[in-house]
């Protein structure tokens, strides 16, 4: 079920972006549109990972640059029957984390600088187990083709605001309030596609952490100081088309725009997880 899922969100995206370029520039837009979403998702499978890390300038650390972090990742992966992921620090003081790759051979978890220092030993080990939670249940490689995708409907449909324009002989749209809306509609269907899918991953990984390290209340615990504090400091790097990937949405923004968020409130997340009995 999670595959096919994950497979309905990739169609719909790419589909998404086909019925933008045909609205904006006909059939030769939608083979276009075409052309470019099997390239986008031949370039996420392979290589979402680098794009990702570089989008938010994550470098990837060895064993001796955080020695400590690597025996906490070392010890859950183990715990949870999963391969050694790659480390990365992302340089950005306000906390958060995530996970990328394709499979769970070439997983990277990434944390930022801030977590470290804002994080107990505990309350790290269960963000780092929820990361690899999202790594046990193959979302990274979804993800991070959704994010790809998301960027580029954005992208496009911002491009159409200086190159859209009604349909002539050719083929290109002769409704401007339909090209409008598109323009306007697009990016918001990407996010909501994301949001379909990402808010059951979250409280699944957030499962898989409290199952790994036994105690759910360091999660809780974990998840309300980095609301608090993505609240008040958002991240520099974050954007809309990449936000889904962390543990809490980097984002700044409530009201209306908390309807579109990619995360499951985490109020409900914190009252689920105080809910599970500590193991041992």
């Amino acid at each position: 079920m999670n595959r096919f899922k994950s497979l309905v969100l990739i169609v719909a995206m790419s589909a998404l972006l086909m019925l933008i370029g045909d609205v904006f520039y006909g059939q030769q837009g939608l083979v276009m549109a075409l052309g470019i979403g099997i390239l986008l998702n031949g370039v996420s499978y392979f290589f979402s990972d680098r794009i990702v890390l570089k989008a938010y300038r994550a470098k990837i650390i060895t064993s001796s640059d955080d020695p400590q972090l690597f025996e906490m990742v070392q010890n859950l992966a183990r715990r949870a029957r999963l391969p050694m992921p790659r480390i990365a620090i992302i340089p950005d003081d306000t906390p958060n984390a995530f996970a990328t790759g394709r499979n769970p051979e070439r997983a990277v978890v990434a944390v930022t600088e801030g977590i470290r220092r804002l994080m107990n030993r505990e309350e790290l080990e269960a963000v780092l187990a929820h990361e690899l939670g999202h790594v046990n249940h193959r979302d990274i490689l979804v993800g991070s083709i959704a994010a790809v995708l998301a960027q580029a409907i954005m992208f496009i449909s911002r491009m159409a605001m200086w190159f859209g324009g009604s349909r002539d002989q050719e083929g290109r749209s002769a409704s401007p309030a339909g090209a409008i809306a598109v323009m306007i509609l697009g990016p918001v269907a990407a996010m909501m596609l994301q949001m379909a899918l990402s808010r059951s991953r979250e409280f699944m990984a957030d499962e898989f952490s409290a199952t790994v390290t036994g105690r759910p209340d360091m999660l809780a615990s974990a998840l309300e100081k980095l609301e608090n504090f993505n609240q008040r400091v958002p991240m520099m790097d974050a954007e809309p088309a990449t936000a889904h990937m962390m543990i809490v949405n980097p984002l700044s923004g409530g009201g209306l725009m908390s309807l579109f968020s990619t995360h499951p409130p985490v109020k409900e997340r914190i009252k689920r997880l105080r809910a599970m009995k500590i193991r041992g």
